[in-house]
């Protein structure tokens, strides 16, 4: 029977898991470009054909992208910039072909009617200007992003090719508050807002109160003659402390880099409130429930 019950909580995580991944793929479809921040003058961009979204601000001078490849490849070029307030609707970009005399496509946004989307990954806005689209020769590329004063916010969307694994997933998650904070000029609370956002928060309770039970359950089975296999170790003040302590972990994380082990430790937290039990005390043989 216990085989069995194990089983079956095996079989409902990843069933979790599953659920969660197709409900982070069906969000990211609608604009599933990896996210990458820029921060040099400089970009080299490998397989151009894979959807990004660069983000950078320009800085006095034009940003430049490069591109090197020995086979044809489908190359797109999208302009977009954030909707927010003093933003100016001017990046321009020119692609430019190594060893031709004109730019193969200008894309000018400041006589470019712009249109406004919103983009449901992140929970953002923006303006998106002039795209290019073609199929492209194997050679040299720039792509050199500008705007009347060399001073606007961008965003450069290259390559069509949805591919948003994992690993992209949680590069993302990581990089998405620091764009609500200093691209959107927003707190990085909204990201809640996102499935993406509040799937996390959800996921990284369940494997809290997974490994909060596993770890009971352990203590229980091994040391249920001592103090340490206590189902219950503590009373209603330090029931309130773990209270506090998991609201508090919760805000701060939401509120700045949105970490995932933050989110994991502020579960827990939860996890031993609700159920009177402390890992620490546990470890320790403490108890200051008044009922053993």
């Amino acid at each position: 029977m216990k085989f069995k019950s194990n089983q079956n909580i095996h079989i409902s995580l990843v069933s979790f898991f599953v659920l969660f991944f197709l409900l982070f793929i069906h969000t990211g479809t609608t604009y599933a470009h990896q996210p990458r921040i820029v921060t040099k003058n400089l970009t080299i961009v490998k397989n151009p054909e894979v959807s990004k979204a660069y983000y950078g601000k320009l800085e006095g001078q034009e940003a430049i992208y490069k591109i090197i490849s020995d086979k044809a490849f489908p190359l797109y070029v999208s302009v977009l910039v954030p909707d927010i307030d003093g933003q100016k609707k001017d990046v321009s970009a020119i692609i430019i072909k190594e060893g031709t005399a004109l730019p193969i496509a200008t894309l000018n946004g400041a006589n470019f009617k712009w249109k406004k989307f919103f983009e449901e990954f992140g929970q953002d806005t923006y303006w998106q200007g002039p795209e290019y689209k073609a199929q492209a020769e194997a050679g040299n590329y720039e792509i050199r992003v500008s705007s009347n004063n060399n001073d606007s916010k961008y965003s450069l969307a290259i390559g069509e090719i949805e591919a948003f694994d994992f690993k992209e997933g949680m590069n993302a998650l990581t990089l998405i508050p620091q764009l609500k904070k200093d691209f959107f000029n927003k707190s990085p609370i909204s990201f809640i807002l996102s499935p993406f956002g509040w799937g996390l928060i959800v996921i990284m309770f369940v494997l809290a109160f997974i490994f909060g039970f596993v770890y009971r359950t352990l203590l229980k089975k091994f040391a249920w003659k001592t103090s340490h296999g206590a189902s219950k170790n503590i009373g209603k003040n330090d029931r309130m402390i773990r209270i506090i302590i998991g609201v508090a972990l919760l805000l701060i994380a939401i509120t700045t880099t949105w970490s995932p082990w933050l989110l994991f430790f502020s579960g827990f937290a939860f996890f031993e409130a609700i159920f009177s039990w402390c890992g620490f005390y546990a470890a320790l043989g403490k108890n200051t429930c008044p009922i053993n």
